[in-house]
């Protein structure tokens, strides 16, 4: 080997840097490990806030102390190596912006007809399209009847887009200045986002547009605050100031209003006693369409129908009936209300008969209501106040939102949290003229944040100058900074959904790195045994260049920024397999050489340079996969492809230099080194297989395989999971072991569709339900988990709360560990993605062994073994998923899998074919179904030592690693196997079968005209 000293001095520089950057991750786990123990030496374990709390405290104490070699925790912090969230808990969500909210804030929100018809229609094609919502609202806009153009004035040739749109543009010149606007409002979305999440205090936070999607990818990693999270990330912050109408102004219509609602209430009453079945059937049928705005309220805010609340069980007074208490003189509420009645009675003021009551200076009044308090007098109950802003004809604020300049939580002298603003220039104006309005008629101003008043503050001392003001509203110090944080950072250019969310507890976190750490160990100690007891002191050096390369992997890494994921720790103990692998075909060619007859120091450089060829092809190939896998995973599965790349890069620069190195200065002096122990040193030797005449055997029994396997997929068919088909995944972990089948009774009576299988054990079940599949936002995700506490709870310790059922703080143990939820429409995306990884994969593979072998015949019989082993891999799911003792749901994860199966299937068959080519080099007398024998059977041993060592390493992660894998690991395994039997059985003979007419000249020509255009 050339350069040894190169290498040597690269090797050790390397080495150092990699130490050098896991020590950042050393000193921050020492420094938290320290703080955990103070925080838990000072609370109990039943004072979890309290907990955080003092450990964050700790940390900032301590943040800039030198702990190692000068480096500080808050150095190490930033530097770290980034954990998952699967191993380090916390929430990751895809946001996807409403462009439906955009295209209607260009428009200026148009009334006209044909644009909000395209509207609707998009929101129909949307449901069963891959095209993005701005694609289905034009081509919804184009199949209207009649000439309709974007460049209307009533549709996007207005005040906002005057300067790029002129009313004489054709639809087709529109469109891309449309398009231009939409990605500039996805990108101010995205800023928006990230400078609230700066702020929000989260390590190593991760936030990413997908493409040029209106999609954003946020992941936390360590984050607990579930539902202060997904506030903080959907909240459009539509921050408005109004002038209130004072109680005495509303106090006679809130009276003429009860007493109209109660003639309403009678009067249906009346009606629905003595009209006839008929008649009743045919007034509803005019009702329905009247019906439908209140519904949507009362569905949103979780109070009565609107239907049921008209009638009000026939009360005189249905609305000072439901009050608490009225307004007072001079102030700005009008009544307080019980939370849960705030739907009936919104039903009522928005009734078109109550609402002509307003007198006509009153006629523009808009009523919103408070934020929602503790109510001491009803036993906690919470209540909410009722404002009346006053309106105008275009239903806008006096003074928005967007001219704060900057906010923080402070302060007030009473103690109180309170947020300050300050406007600009034009706010600061505006301001002056409400506040000094507000002065001069006694009456209040109203802090209205996404349409609820936080506060309705009045003004004592004359107009405020400046632009200064400040918000107030029962507000906890954590509540007073995400507010200042989202006012500061920007509004949402439109609301943002949830549609695909992942929380992981941090115990499930941890226990998922121990039992990595756990699994990695045991397989790392057989694979590093197996070598010594194989191959002897040749394994042994591989061995040290296997712990080198374990390093460099872990030091890339971290150097990178790289996220270290459950997936991604499989894909390192793959990566040592692999690893394994290029030395075994390394030794393996030695051991030829030297039967040969070849002296030692040429068999060595013969051995190394004839496995070169293989290992670059064989790796070349996993790594084309793990490309794709790169290219169209997400999160974890993004983490498992990261790893098996740079595993990939350092497994072929530890096997082919490392080794190398120990093995020639071990050799100098003429040792000798057989490559192998006095047990194997005959293993395999003068092995004969003629695989040809099986292949016919071969060929019945993968075709009955083939048979079974795609019969079974169409009948049983295969469990998707809901990175498919959509739904909400939650784990759930009880105190004692639990029916599976009898909490899925229970679920299904309540959500209607539910499922729940055991996961890890008996008193751990992963629950799936696609109840309310459609739906989005965090009053809905809230509904579904109380309705899933409510069901489970009798499972549950008795003092256990809501609060402790959802909660992620350290250490729990029961409850909630985890929840995933994907809506439809990424499923849909996640699905079509899936296939072209898959199909990609196929045909990239197909492509770079026709440019190797420069025979398409070798192609076909690769792909034609990857095609088979991916059908019976999907055939054995099929057939097993129903009573297996762990999930077998078909995800990105199993994608993850099934990618990983042709990588390693083609790294056999393409160790194979380049023996095959060799040999057609040397023995160019033989037969051809010689030669495919004789190689066959010389790289038999190769082929049953990397399986077994590699599946080795694989049923350790099976049996000691996290339940969440165990599924992946499966296919994996099954993968190999059947991998392994195709490389022989399939690939192989399928090629032959092909190419057996040819002459064997043929190939022998083509293989000079490589080696000349090599030389050239």
């Amino acid at each position: 080997m050339q350069n040894k000293g190169l290498v040597t001095v690269f090797a050790i520089l390397f080495g150092l840097v990699s130490i050098y950057q896991l020590s950042f991750t050393f000193v921050a786990n020492k420094v938290e490990d320290s703080a955990k123990e103070f925080a838990n030496s000072k609370f109990s374990e039943d004072q979890p806030h309290e907990r955080d709390y003092a450990e964050t405290r700790y940390l900032d104490s301590v943040a800039t102390n030198p702990v190692f070699l000068g480096i500080d925790y808050k150095t190490a912090k930033e530097k770290e190596l980034n954990k998952g969230l699967d191993l380090k808990g916390g929430i990751n969500v895809i946001l996807e912006v409403s462009v439906k909210d955009i295209l209607s804030g260009l428009a200026n929100n148009t009334k006209d007809p044909a644009f909000n018809q395209a509207l609707q229609r998009a929101d129909e094609l949307q449901k069963d399209s891959q095209d993005t919502y701005l694609a289905s609202f034009f081509k919804a806009f184009e199949a209207l009847p009649g000439e309709n153009n974007l460049a209307s004035p009533d549709i996007f040739f207005n005040k906002n887009l005057e300067d790029v749109i002129d009313v004489g543009m054709t639809n087709d010149q529109v469109k891309p200045v449309i398009e231009r606007k939409i990605d500039e409002s996805i990108t101010s979305a995205f800023e928006v986002l990230r400078k609230r999440i700066d702020k929000f205090g989260v390590t190593q936070p991760n936030i990413q547009r997908l493409g040029k999607s209106a999609r954003i990818l946020v992941e936390l990693p360590g984050a607990k605050d579930v539902d202060r999270v997904k506030k903080l990330l959907q909240s459009t912050a539509q921050l408005e100031f109004w002038d209130v109408y004072k109680f005495e102004d509303m106090a006679g219509f809130l009276q003429a209003a009860d007493a109209k609602a109660g003639e309403l209430a009678m009067a249906k009453s009346a009606t629905e006693t003595t009209e006839t079945v008929e008649a009743t059937e045919a007034t509803e049928t005019a009702v329905d369409s009247t019906k439908a705005e209140d519904d949507d309220v009362s569905k949103l805010l979780g109070g009565e129908d609107v239907k049921d609340s008209l009638v009000d069980d026939g009360k005189a007074n249905p609305i000072l009936s439901k009050m608490v208490s009225l307004g007072s003189q001079g102030g700005p509420v009008i009544a307080t209300f019980r939370l849960k009645d705030t739907a009936a009675i919104d039903s009522y003021l928005r009734n078109p008969q109550i609402k002509s009551l307003l007198p006509n200076e009153l006629r523009y009044a808009k009523f919103v209501w408070s934020l929602p308090e503790s109510n001491p007098g009803l036993n906690g109950e919470e209540t909410t106040a009722l404002y009346a802003l006053k309106g105008n004809r275009d239903n806008l604020p006096p003074l928005g939102g967007s001219v704060v300049v900057d906010a923080r939580q402070e302060f007030d002298q009473m103690s109180r949290v309170v947020v300050s603003m300050q406007m600009n220039g034009r706010g600061a104006k505006v301001w002056e003229q409400m506040t000094g309005d507000a002065y001069q008629n006694q009456s209040q101003i109203a802090i209205v944040l996404d349409n609820i008043v936080y506060s309705a503050p009045g003004v004592t001392s004359g107009p405020i100058a400046g632009g200064r003001s400040q918000i107030s509203g029962n507000f906890t110090v954590p509540q007073g900074q995400d507010l200042a944080n989202v006012l500061r950072a920007g509004k949402l250019p439109a609301s943002a959904e949830i549609i695909q969310g992942e929380v992981v507890g941090p115990t499930l976190g941890q226990e998922a790195i121990n039992s990595g750490v756990m699994s990695f160990a045991v397989a790392l100690i057989i694979v590093l045994l197996w070598m010594i007891g194989y191959y002897g002191k040749a394994g042994a050096f591989a061995d040290i260049a296997l712990m080198v390369n374990i390093l460099f992997i872990f030091g890339i890494l971290a150097g990178l920024g790289a996220v270290l994921t459950l997936p991604g720790i499989a894909g390192i103990v793959l990566t040592v397999g692999m690893s394994v692998d290029a030395n075994v075909l390394i030794f393996e060619r030695i051991k030829e050489e030297l039967a040969k007859g070849k002296a030692q120091k040429d068999a060595i450089k013969d051995g190394f340079n004839n496995a070169l060829s293989s290992i670059l092809d064989a790796n070349i190939t996993t790594g084309l996969t793990g490309l794709i896998l790169l290219v169209f995973g997400t999160g974890p599965i993004q983490g498992f492809a990261t790893t098996l790349l740079i595993g990939i890069a350092t497994s072929l620069f530890t096997a082919i230099f490392i080794t190398r190195l120990f093995i020639d200065r071990y050799t100098k002096n003429g040792k000798p080194l057989p490559c192998s122990t006095s047990i194997t040193k005959n293993l395999f030797r003068n092995v004969s297989i003629e695989f040809l005449k099986k292949r016919k055997v071969a060929y019945i029994i993968s075709g009955v395989l083939l048979l079974v396997s795609i019969t079974s997929l169409f009948t049983n068919g295969l469990n998707q999971g809901v990175d498919f088909v959509g739904g909400r995944t939650y784990t759930v972990r009880f105190a004692k072991d639990v029916n599976s089948q009898e909490i899925q009774n229970d679920l299904v009576k309540a959500f209607g569709s539910a499922e729940a299988k055991t996961y890890g054990g008996d008193n751990q079940l992963k629950i799936t339900t696609k109840y309310k599949v459609d739906e989005t936002g965090t009053e809905v995700d809230e509904e579904i988990e109380r309705m899933l506490f409510e069901t489970v709870k009798t499972n549950m310790p008795a003092d256990m709360t809501y609060d402790m059922f959802v909660g992620d703080q350290d250490g729990k143990t029961i409850g909630r560990m985890e929840y995933y939820k994907v809506s439809p429409t990424i499923a849909d995306d996640i699905k079509k993605d899936s296939f072209w990884a898959v199909f990609g994969s196929l045909v990239v593979v197909f492509l770079y062994i026709l440019l190797r072998f420069r025979r398409w015949q070798f192609s076909l019989g690769a792909v034609a073994a990857v095609f088979h082993d991916v059908v019976i891999v999907l055939g054995v799911f099929s057939l097993t998923y129903r009573f297996m003792p762990f999930s077998m749901e078909i995800d990105q994860a199993f994608i993850a899998a099934i990618l990983t199966v042709i990588g390693y299937s083609l790294n056999d068959t393409v160790i194979v074919f380049d023996r095959i080519r060799e040999y057609f080099g040397e023995h160019p007398t033989w037969k051809m179904n010689r030669i495919i024998d004789v190689a066959l059977s010389s790289t038999l041993s190769r082929t049953l030592n990397t399986s077994f060592t590699t599946l080795i390493v694989l049923l350790c992660m099976f049996f000691f690693g996290a339940e969440s894998i165990r599924g992946l690991l499966f296919a994996i395994v099954v993968g190999i196997l059947v991998g392994t039997y195709s490389s022989l059985f399939i690939a192989t003979p399928i090629m032959y079968d092909t190419v057996k007419r040819k002459k064997v000249e043929d190939l022998i020509d083509k293989k000079e005209e490589e080696e000349a255009a090599l030389e050239a």
